[in-house]
């Protein structure tokens, strides 16, 4: 494959649309984790997540004349490409899920987009979206199945292995594998030596299953899972041809760890990241990505606020 050259181009292409998100590091985070952890801090992105690096991609890859866009996404991508398209000045619907994150879904009209959710789940979004784009004549820009997207997440890698050299591994969450796949070719071009792993919900294991069976596995049921930004169902076509060559591996995380990593990221360094990005987080914590110096992209911070602000009380009074 030769898409690295795609990278340099999508951040081109995306310079004056995204932030530079720092690098953070906490000696009482690596002593929790037994090992030195630098985290590329993506919830301090514009929309709160590294999403935006993809959407902005690939919206602004479209060819002119196009007269709107169209998002499949539980969240994050239709808050990144709600923003995306409102900068270019286009209109965009988003297929969300009826049971979205609320917070999220908030975000998502407050960028100007449409919604549409009813009867929607993780199952039939994708057919639903594809539908809408082709009825409407809009472009459909995929939450991951797509070379643009693609590249534009590998540049948080870029920037962290700039600011980073010489890392044994980096980690990433993992649904329908953009993230992850941006981040392996973004190894192979500027850290060879460093090997790319993924951290994925232990209800949605379709990633997991699929490199080990070496086929796109497609769930039956619709996961439940409090990492939302992982609820997929099946691997991209594109994406499996990315991981199934440069992943070294993918673990899987039920919720109560992911629960645990994010008070641990909260108590170290008081930034607040969403159950997806702690996915990462929780992987490390288990052993799963070996290595004494590793990399974590934190993939997002949108936490419904009231959600954990009830969460906390049920807790104090339990």
């Amino acid at each position: 494959m030769q898409f690295e050259a795609d990278l340099e181009a999508a951040r081109a292409r995306i310079a004056d649309g995204v932030v530079r998100t720092p690098v953070w590091r906490s000696d009482e985070l690596d002593e929790a984790l037994g090992c030195a952890v630098w985290l590329k801090c993506e919830p301090l992105q514009r929309t709160g997540s590294f999403k935006l690096r993809g959407a902005t991609s690939a919206v602004r890859a479209l060819p002119s004349g196009t007269p709107g866009v169209v998002a499949v996404s539980s969240g994050n991508h239709a808050q990144a490409v709600a923003y995306a398209g409102r900068a270019a000045g286009l209109p965009v619907t988003v297929v969300m899920n009826a049971d979205a994150n609320a917070a999220k879904r908030e975000s998502t009209l407050g960028y100007g987009a449409a919604i549409v959710s009813e009867g929607v789940d993780p199952t039939n979004r994708e057919e639903i979206a594809r539908e809408l784009a082709e009825r409407e004549g809009f472009a459909l820009v995929h939450p991951f199945d797509d070379w643009n997207v693609i590249a534009g997440q590998g540049t948080a890698a870029l920037e962290l292995f700039e600011d980073v050299p010489s890392l044994d591994a980096v980690v990433t969450p993992i649904g329908g594998g953009g993230l992850l796949s941006g981040t392996a070719l973004a190894c192979r071009l500027a850290s060879p030596s460093t090997r790319a792993y993924g951290a994925e919900p232990a209800a949605s294991p379709d990633a997991q299953r699929s490199l080990a069976e070496g086929r796109r596995v497609r769930l039956d049921y619709a996961p439940s899972t409090i990492s939302d930004g992982a609820r997929t169902v099946q691997m991209g076509v594109r994406t499996f041809a990315v991981l199934s060559e440069l992943c070294a591996g993918i673990s899987l995380v039920d919720d109560d760890a992911a629960r645990v990593a994010m008070a641990l990221v909260w108590d170290t360094t008081k930034l607040l990241i969403e159950p997806t990005s702690a996915l990462a987080i929780a992987a490390v914590a288990a052993g799963a990505v070996p290595g004494e110096r590793i990399g974590v992209v934190l993939s997002g911070g949108n936490v419904d606020a009231r959600a954990l602000a009830e969460t906390i009380r049920v807790e104090e009074t339990a």
